[in-house]
């Protein structure tokens, strides 16, 4: 008997000696790392030239050839430096601990008493205190801020995104119409079936694990973007080759000729939101940064992907910027590419409004993926004892079955909640942000037109369906069954 249990004892402690050399683990004990300088510059791309890009000419008709590219190069310069000081915040300095996201490097840092409110100490006796406030932590509120104003950012460009994608679906389907029927033909497009396809989509990208696992999509989605913006600057550069060009000043538009004093204000305030947005990627700046390996320090990685990924969005910002005003002037479209018309070269075109909606699968993942792993994280320290797919390891044989049925339980829970948030994006994008969806013309000059009650109502119900409903809607005539 004893020997038994010897024997046994032996065989478990080889056990675990083989599991402990074959598991690949970081010092934090998560799945060894692999990013390197290359796969987090195709994130920062990726997340950084969207298709704001193509606003850029009309922002440089608001500000004029003097401020423009002085704005550019200042918000390039903000950026950079700004990500500098983010990349330094992923370890903490004293301990060393990894921040898996922006709200853990502001808890390292802000999350202690602050010295102007130290604990207040009242001495009631020789040998006895109270403190007074010992529950006062100013850091609290600060992290809850922060973190409130970076996922609340991260929803609305998931949003906008998802509007933006159904648009540029619809722009290839309107170009095809009036190429095939002419140019005088009723081709109406309603785009937001295309943004319910979009978000069918992105439920199934959105099963993978985390940003570690999407890179070879960051990757199709920065040539993506790279392709549709080399395509705008190629078309604004033949139209300038072509002296058929706008009017263009040092300080933009004209007021009492193309906008009155009060939309000069406006539109110059909104050029600079534009290139500001154009900028934006530090909110995942972390997240990016804990896909690295060590070593080298992920810090220095990060600074050298942030510069090249900066410097090399800065140089089509300017050409598209640039170009797109040259070409059309103190009348630049808010898109670029509706300046060049639904008309020739319409297939060109085509090409653009696919990379779009391509780069934007890809980058609808980088700013979706920090919301669900900050959601699952929160569900695994609301009940310790459920242990999420990504986290779920099991060393005891004995305990097979129960993995596998932990394992496909907290798969449909994490389905269900990615599908509900990104049925909640479709929604909000296509019935909320759009009250009007029927959109003809060029982007200058839309259109609204009612298709009646009863086509938005079948509109909504598809929506529903597709998304997971589980409810018979029934209402005026119309019954829908899932």
């Amino acid at each position: 008997m004893a020997q038994g249990w010897v024997e046994r004892g032996l065989e478990d402690a080889e056990t675990e000696m083989n599991l402990s050399t074959t598991l690949d683990v970081d010092d934090d004990g998560r799945p060894r790392r692999t990013g390197t300088l290359w796969t987090a510059s195709s994130h920062i791309i990726t997340a950084v030239i969207g298709s704001g890009v193509l606003s850029l000419g009309w922002a440089m008709a608001q500000l004029g050839w003097l401020i423009g590219p002085f704005v550019l190069f200042v918000f390039s310069a903000i950026t950079l430096f700004t990500s500098r000081l983010l990349a330094d915040c992923y370890r903490s300095e004293k301990t060393g601990k990894r921040n898996y996201n922006y709200m853990s490097a502001v808890k390292s840092n802000l999350g202690r008493h602050h010295p102007c409110f130290p604990p207040l100490v009242i001495k009631t006796n020789v040998c006895s205190s109270r403190i007074l406030n010992p529950s006062i932590n100013t850091g609290s509120w600060k992290i809850y801020m922060c973190g409130i104003c970076q996922y609340v950012n991260l929803c609305g460009t998931s949003v906008g995104y998802c509007i933006t994608s159904g648009i540029s679906a619809a722009a290839v389907i309107k170009s095809n119409c009036f190429h095939e029927k002419g140019h005088e033909a009723d081709c109406n497009v309603q785009y937001s079936y295309y943004m319910v396809g979009f978000g069918m989509i992105q439920i199934v990208l959105s099963q993978l694990p985390d940003l570690h696992n999407i890179t070879w999509l960051s990757v199709l989605a920065a040539v993506m973007s790279f392709s549709y913006s080399i395509i705008g600057v190629v078309l604004a550069m033949y139209q300038v080759i072509s002296g058929d060009v706008g009017v263009t000043s040092l300080t933009g538009t004209v007021i009492g000729v193309d906008v009155t004093g009060e939309e000069k204000v406006w539109n110059a305030f909104q050029a600079l939101g534009n290139i500001a947005f154009a900028y934006s990627y530090s909110m995942v700046l972390i997240e990016i940064q804990d896909t690295l390996k060590s070593p080298p320090p992920e810090n220095k990685v990060m600074k050298k992907a942030s510069f090249i990924g900066v410097t090399t969005t800065t140089v089509f910002y300017m050409f598209c910027g640039c170009f797109g005003y040259a070409a059309f002037g103190n009348k630049a479209p808010g898109n670029m590419l509706t300046g060049f018309g639904f008309y020739e070269p319409f297939w060109l075109v085509d090409i653009a409004n696919i990379c779009i909606v391509i780069h934007l699968l890809g980058a609808y993942q980088v700013f979706c993926q920090p919301i669900f792993a900050v959601v699952e994280d929160s569900m695994s320290k609301w009940k310790p004892g459920l242990k999420l797919l990504t986290n779920e390891v099991k060393d005891d044989m004995e305990n097979n079955i129960c993995c596998v049925e932990y394992y496909f339980g907290n798969h449909d829970a994490l389905l269900q909640w990615h599908t509900w948030f990104l049925r909640s994006c479709s929604l909000l994008a296509s019935h909320c942000l759009l009250p009007n969806r029927n959109v003809h013309g060029t982007e200058e000059d839309q259109e609204a037109e009612s298709q009646g009650d009863d086509s938005d109502w079948l509109e909504l119900c598809m929506l529903a369906c597709v998304f997971g409903s589980s409810h018979c809607i029934n209402q005026r005539g119309l019954s829908i069954s899932v």
